[in-house]
């Protein structure tokens, strides 16, 4: 028995005495508040207080919390609710799983230190890791703690307005994740997976393994009554849910285990025998001549190749005045978001009920019902809150799996990934080899483009189709290129799952192109940031698809940083010492949703006869602000206040299909669609009232009041006869961005709409070592309406942070960095100011002339890195990351 202080009141638990802290008290006290991220003690997210300081409750051992006092996000403390009040005020938080442990590690400075400066919050908040904020806000938050007012904005929430996210509260209160909810009595399920890239492997006495006390069942392959393979893109679906002899990637899931809650889920002894087989790593293995196959049906292990092809390339290379020829590659990039896959599972009648973390409810409905053989009805996805997803949360994970257990043994169950199981068993960014040529003219002027990329999209399919296509259409950068050939192949190999990761292969391409622009525009002597502005497209230019542009903001975001760039340059120029500083930059851009296929979202909105207005949307948020966004817009186009909305969603038997969270498109896409349905409404409300479109609407209790002039009428809402949905007004919209097809030659219109940005990077390089320290990033987006400045600016600094790990640290090596330990991302030291500049360029497709935001502010930032560290130095990186051996190595080559 542990007996100990738990937030101001005594507590006790029956637990071993080296049972882990966090285990106490999730499982034993309902603490849930505490997050596991890694359980090694490397993320930081179960930072609690121990007598007063903070500790990693995964390291504590059950026994040392005896008669200690412990505090945790739950507890009801001054100190603590101030902090959660700026964290909010400051939009600290966005996923929020890694928010108790930051505020606890908060608290504990606090109380040493009422009034810390930046550096000092930065050593104390040292221990957590944040994988969405870029930790700038953050910062903030706990060097301006105080009471202060909210603003009125927050009451009104207009579009424009710096409204606080309204799922903030849930936030910073701990929130509910895939493993902070499962039904009593839930089994616990475990995988067993290949320790291989490539192997057969044969189950011993599955029976006798069953027997065993504690274990409820044993699960495999030949237990799935439905299809045994899922994916993305429904055409090229290949990947078993539980795989058949032979496994194809090291992590691929072959059995599953149902443990008996509170049993010991022990696997190491699980019945399996492993043979290994010859693997196939890289791309250039993969396609050599005669080797083997992993999809019978595709030749050359190629899964897809895109291009675009435009003008005569040749021609205008020949005719160049000078041409760059460069060639890069990239890496494995782990997603690591802080919560691993977890999940849980159990029947209400007829219908399976899946709760897990998800980007994508419909499309995990719907492959786990094809996977259970069942109908889509009879099955409901309820999305946790997600802790982190940046696309690898799009694919179906523990989905089926659990579904499968619950189905098998008609009880409920639960699974949660560990932090190992996770990085090896879930999708990458795809690793790239890239290379080509640009050509200009004498004035600067881009005449071609010619690009070749090969991609590893390891040993199933996921989004590779979409990375191929997606790159060949955005390798030219936002700038006029009349001639392009560009060709990008995705190929298998046994190496991870390749998938989406913020950006879809933009990133890699634009660490191709946008090196190249610093070479030509010293070939001309002309200015670096000059160069960009002469070649950047202007409405009315064609795109390298052959779309005529509009509403087109990378002039803007390139102009307003001169008086930046001339600032940097000179300050560069004047320094110092044995640091060699350099300035980069460089842009982007990116086509908001789906290529040139159907991308719909579906929005309802709805009057109660209680007089709710009650917004039903199936956007998952991931931390992107969606929930906030969406409703900005629908109580703007609906002229009633956001205080006055009722959020429900998403849940696929309560929330009409809003699409995936994905390739920027849901501020866009479903943020038209709650715009059209909010409008609807309006209509219906003032068709009903016999008022014209100017009139202002008011709703106090069940009495909604419609003011024209000085005419008031009022709608009794409880008076009316209830709809099919229970409500006395309701409206549904569906809005599908208008594209075409792409051709033989990749022409026609992929997307409705683009977002554009650029950024400048300062950045010092210590040329003894190779090492680099980031000073500053100003990063300049145009994202058409800002429906929020303040998640807006969230976004950009999220996406910069993760735009740093590319360029300087994050290489996943299967079996060698399956850990936050090993395997490195930004922590609060690693990322520098960033000033973001908001460029308003309104696009007539979007809602209020809004545009996506949230893949776009990755891309620049790790070439601008590239390029700062060559003016800096003359040194050409050609691989990322940029780690100090590679930049010794360049810089030695450029001397």
């Amino acid at each position: 028995m542990i007996l100990f202080t738990l937030n101001g009141k005594p507590v006790s638990a029956m637990a071993s005495p080296t049972t882990r802290l966090t285990e106490v008290l999730r499982e034993s006290l309902n603490a849930k508040g505490t997050k596991v991220g890694c359980d090694a003690g490397d993320c930081g997210a179960c930072t609690v207080l121990m007598d007063g300081r903070q500790v990693c409750a995964c390291l504590i051992p059950a026994a040392r919390a005896q008669g200690s006092t412990i505090q945790t996000v739950e507890a009801e403390d001054a100190d603590l609710s101030r902090l959660k009040a700026s964290f909010l005020r400051h939009g600290a938080a966005q996923c929020g799983i890694c928010t108790p442990g930051m505020l606890m590690a908060a608290v504990d400075l606090l109380r040493r230190n009422p009034n810390p400066s930046e550096v000092e919050a930065q050593d104390a908040l040292g221990g957590v890791l944040c994988r969405c904020t870029g930790y700038r806000k953050i910062i903030a938050a706990v060097c301006d703690v105080g009471d202060k007012p909210g603003s009125d904005a927050a009451q009104l929430g207009r579009v424009g307005d710096a409204v606080a996210r309204l799922d903030g509260a849930a936030k910073v209160a701990g929130d509910s994740f895939g493993d902070d909810y499962a039904p009593d009595g839930a089994l616990v399920v475990r995988a067993i997976r290949s320790p291989h890239p490539h192997a057969t492997f044969s189950f011993g006495d599955l029976a006798a393994f069953t027997a065993r006390l504690g274990v409820a069942g044993v699960f495999t392959a030949a237990d799935i009554p439905g299809r045994n393979a899922f994916g993305v893109i429904p055409p090229f679906a290949d990947q078993p849910a539980i795989a058949q002899s032979p496994a194809l990637f090291r992590g691929e899931c072959v059995a599953l285990v149902a443990f008996e809650p509170g049993a010991e889920a022990d696997i190491a002894d699980f019945p399996i025998t492993w043979q290994t087989l010859p693997a196939l790593i890289t791309p250039a293995e993969a396609e050599a001549e005669g080797a083997a196959l992993l999809h019978p049906t595709r030749p050359g292990n190629r899964l897809i190749e895109g291009r675009v092809r435009k003008g005569d390339v040749a021609t205008a290379m020949a005719a160049s005045a000078h041409v760059v020829e460069a060639s890069m590659e990239t890496s494995f990039v782990e997603h690591a978001y802080i919560e691993p896959e977890a999940g849980s599972a159990w029947m209400e009648g007829e219908t399976l009920v899946i709760r897990a973390c998800t980007q994508a409810p419909v499309m995990d409905r719907d492959d786990t019902a094809l996977i259970l053989n069942l109908a889509p009805e009879r099955v409901r996805i309820i999305p946790s809150a997600v802790g982190g997803g940046f696309g690898s949360k799009l694919d179906v994970s523990l989905q089926p799996l659990l579904g499968l257990v619950t189905l098998r043994m008609g009880r409920p169950c639960r699974m949660t990934y560990s932090r190992t199981e996770s990085m090896a068993s879930t999708t990458k960014r795809h690793p790239a080899e890239m290379s080509g040529r640009i050509g200009c003219d004498a004035d600067g002027r881009i005449t071609a483009v010619e690009f070749e990329g090969r991609f590893n999209t390891g040993a199933y399919s996921s989004w590779g189709p979409t990375v191929a296509n997606r790159v060949p259409v955005h390798v030219s950068g936002p700038y006029r290129t009349p001639n392009i050939h560009a060709r990008a192949r995705a190929i298998h190999t046994h190496g991870p799952v390749s998938g989406a990761f913020r950006g879809f292969g933009v990133p890699q391409a634009a660490l191709w192109q946008e090196p190249i622009f610093d070479e030509l525009a010293a070939k001309i002597g002309i200015d670096r940031l000059e160069f960009r502005i002469l070649n950047a497209l202007r409405d009315g230019d064609a795109s390298a698809t052959g779309q005529i542009l509009n509403a087109v903001g990378i002039a803007p975001c390139l102009e307003v940083l001169r008086p930046h760039w001339a600032r940097a340059l000179s300050d560069a120029a004047n320094a110092t010492g044995p640091m060699r500083r350099g300035v980069g930059v460089a842009s982007c851009w990116y086509g908001c949703g789906n290529t040139s296929l159907p991308n719909p979202s579906t929005i309802r909105i709805a009057l109660s006869p209680q007089g709710q207005v009650v917004l039903h949307q199936g956007a998952t948020d991931i931390g992107q602000g969606s929930n906030t966004v969406i409703a900005q817009i629908a109580a703007e186009a609906l002229g009633l206040p956001l205080d006055q909305i009722t959020l429900i969603g998403p849940d696929t038997a309560l929330t009409p299909d809003a699409g995936k969270t994905s390739a920027s498109r849901q501020t866009f896409v479903s943020g038209r669609a709650a715009k059209a349905a909010a409008e609807s409404l309006r209509r219906n409300v003032l068709r009903l009232a016999n008022a014209g479109d100017g009139a202002h609407l008011s709703l106090t209790g069940s009495v909604l009041t419609v003011t024209e002039g000085s005419t008031r009428r009022e709608i009794d809402l409880a008076s009316l006869p209830s709809d099919a949905f229970g409500y006395a007004l309701t409206a549904e919209e569906t809005y599908d961005p208008p594209t075409s097809g792409l051709d033989e030659n990749g022409q026609g219109k992929p997307y409705a709409l683009y977002g554009y940005g650029t950024q400048m990077v300062e950045l010092e390089v210590d040329p003894s070592l190779g090492t680099l320290r980031l000073l500053k990033i100003t990063a300049a987006h145009d994202v058409g309406r800002a429906i929020n400045p303040q998640l807006a600016e969230g976004q950009i600094e999220g996406g910069v942070a993760q735009g740093i790990g590319l360029a300087m640290m994050e290489e996943y090596i299967a079996g060698r960095t399956e850990n936050l330990h090993d395997y490195l991302i930004p922590t609060i030291g690693d990322v520098p100011p960033i000033e973001s500049l908001l460029i308003e360029v309104p696009d007539p497709e979007g809602p209020f002339g809004a545009k996506g935001l949230g893949e776009h502010v990755l891309i620049p930032t790790a070439p601008a890195i590239l390029n700062a560290i060559r003016h800096a130095t003359g040194a050409v990186v050609t691989k990322v990351p940029a780690l100090p051996h590679r930049i010794l190595a360049a810089i030695k080559a450029a001397s």
